[in-house]
Order: C-alpha cells, then structure tokens, then sequence
C-alpha cells in the first residue's frame, strides 16, 4: 500500500498532548517523517526531555497510525525535545528559571533544590543550580567542593566567571567565594549585588533550566531575584507539619503577590514519612500526613510528591554525592518523579503563552 504524508499527519491528529490539551500536529509536534514503502519513520518533539508521558504519548502514536492506516506498517519513532521558554529570564542562553523556596528553614530545601536540578540532568536536559542562600549556602558541601574556586575567563573585555562543573551540572555559590569559617555579615544592598553576579557575571551557556536554591523566608534576595529576573516559576518545600505548612503558605502568597507575580509550579512535602532500610514498602507518617497535599489543593497549585524521611539522604549530601544519583534507592526514584512533574508543569505554564513556535504553535 502507499502511504502519504498527508494520511500520517491525519491519523496522528488524533493523538492529544496529554497535558497541552491540543493534538500533536496542531502543536507541530510531529516532524521529519520520512516513509520507504511500508517503513515510517518520525519524529515527536517533546517540550521537555523529562517528560513523564513519554511513553504514553509513544504508544498512541503507533496505536494511531495502526487504526488510521495500517496495522503493517512498521513504525519507527524518535521521542526527542526542544525545552520551551515563554519568556527572556533575562540570562543570555537560559531558557527557564526555577526558584526553590519554603517559607522556614529546616525543611529541607536545598536537598531538594539539588535533587530536582539533577534529575532535570538525568533526563538530558542542560541545567545550572545557583546556591543564592548567602548567609548559609550550602552547595559547596552537598558536591564535596568546599575549597574549590571558579575560573575566570576575559571575554569582550568583561571578567566573566566560569561555573563549576561536576555531575553534569554546571554550579555557582557565593560559598566558592566566601571563607567557611567566616561568617557573612553583609547589608541588604550588598547580598542583592553579589547575587545578580552569581546571574549576570556567569557565562552560564545555554541552559534549559536555572534551578535557584533561595534562602529560607520572604527577604531581600527572593526580591531582588523575582524583580530582576523573570522567574518562569516556584517550587515550594515544606514538611507535614502545620508550623511549616503556615510558612510555606506565606511563601506562596509572597510569589503570588502583584509586585512578584511568580508562578507557582508546585508544592514538594519533604520528610513526608519514614521507610526503614530493611522495610522498604513500610511508610510510618511520623510528622502528619497529607499536609502538602492539602496545601496545594487548598490554594489550587500543583503537588509534586512525598520525598521520604531516609538516613541516606543526609549522609549522601554530607559526602558530597545527592541521593539522586544513588542507584535502586525509594528516594532517587521520589526524586527523579519530582524532577519530572516539575518538568511537565514548566512546559504546561509555557505552553500558555507565546513560546518557541518551532514547537508549539496556535494554542
């Protein structure tokens, strides 16, 4: 039999973007198809290499060329992406910002910060982490870098400094500048100039995503970030507790608020439960349940998951190897699925604005 383009085209019409909530050809999402008699081959761009439906969307394509065509054909598909951005953040080649917040310390939002930045790397997206905790960061312990120092490279005339590179992520702290036994005491003007330059004075390449790991509250630097830079949107970390789900709460209207105006792309409930070693299906809610979960659904926000309450994860951040990367491990898979429903949720809130029309046109 012959098949046309014309025909792939109409079958895969009917295949629909899970989250776009538009079919794959109006999204022009379908490219490069090329048929030799009853061989097809195309492609599907993605909006993101994290995406969680990769499969689903895979298996309705062929499904959908089988029903609307031909059962015979033999279907090759290459599930690839193009990270959309709706907006210039403002940092040459970084398509997309991604602020983690929480309205306390303690709850571990810089474990989390670090975990969603490389497991954004771990589905072969380009990442940067920026540590902009400047009275406390803590990057530099959690990649076992405490000591190292940036290099600077003269382009155009203008010192630019050179991120650090480990895990495949590319990592910048005011830590790597600061002596670790000094404390910080810096004035308001002061931290907002030293963390524009963490932004500004990088040469960051091109990124998919720039993970900002903030300091705990509502302060000058969550200000100064969110007015400077256009956030494509927040992440917020809390725990089961209801002192921290207040906070957290707090934290949220700060991004929610006119003069910020941040997306909220979702709520992580971290030390959600306890699962021993030896007991890995067991999950003992020690600090409450369900309190992130309420949270995001009592304010109409995304919840992105339970990361679990596991020794490993502090003592893989003290020897300066993230949790993530651990292989079989229940928290590397709570963290790889959080990186993925972060991923999606970008590509959602950019999928509702102007955006790459190589990959998203007429929504």
């Amino acid at each position: 039999m012959t098949i046309t383009k014309e025909q792939v085209l109409q079958a895969l019409s009917n295949v629909e973007e899970p989250d776009l909530k538009k079919d794959l050809v109006t999204l022009n999402m379908i490219q490069d198809i090329h048929i030799d008699g009853n061989r097809l081959s195309f492609s599907v761009i993605l909006t993101t290499p994290a995406c969680p439906l990769k499969g689903l969307i895979e298996n309705a394509c062929r499904n959908a060329i089988g029903h609307f065509i031909s059962k015979e054909i033999e279907v090759s598909i290459n599930m690839t992406s193009r990270v959309t951005s709706q907006k210039d953040t403002g940092v040459p080649g970084v398509k997309n910002i991604i602020a983690v917040a929480s309205g306390k310390g303690g709850v571990g939002k810089s474990t989390v910060a670090v975990n969603l930045a490389l497991g954004l790397v771990k589905a072969d997206a380009r990442v940067g982490l920026i540590d902009a905790d400047i009275y406390g960061p803590s990057l530099p312990i959690m990649f076992g870098l405490e000591g190292a120092r940036p290099n600077a490279t003269q382009q155009n005339g203008k010192t630019r400094i050179q991120p650090i590179e480990k895990f495949g992520l590319k990592l910048l702290s005011i830590g790597f500048f600061t002596d670790p036994n000094q404390p910080v005491p810096w004035r308001g003007p002061m931290v907002s100039t030293a963390v524009k330059q963490l932004f500004n004075d990088a040469d960051w390449g091109e990124l998919d995503y720039l993970v900002v790991d903030l300091p705990p509250g509502t302060g000058d630097i969550h200000i100064t970030i969110t007015q400077t830079f256009p956030v494509t949107g927040a992440v917020i970390v809390t725990t089961p507790q209801n002192v921290a789900l207040a906070d957290a709460k707090k934290g949220i209207g700060m991004f929610m608020m006119d003069a910020i105006n941040v997306p909220i792309l979702g709520v992580v409930e971290n030390m959600a439960y306890f699962t021993p070693a030896e007991l890995p299906e067991n999950k003992y809610y020690i600090f409450g349940q369900d309190g992130g979960k309420k949270l995001a659904t009592q304010l109409d926000v995304p919840f992105l998951g339970e990361i679990p309450l596991v020794k490993s994860i502090s003592e893989s951040g003290d020897a300066g190897v993230p949790v993530i990367l651990q292989d079989n491990s229940v928290t590397a898979d709570a963290f790889t699925e959080m990186a993925k429903m972060v991923a999606q949720q970008v590509s959602i809130y950019n999928a509702r604005g102007v955006v790459d029309k190589n990959v998203v046109n007429n929504y």
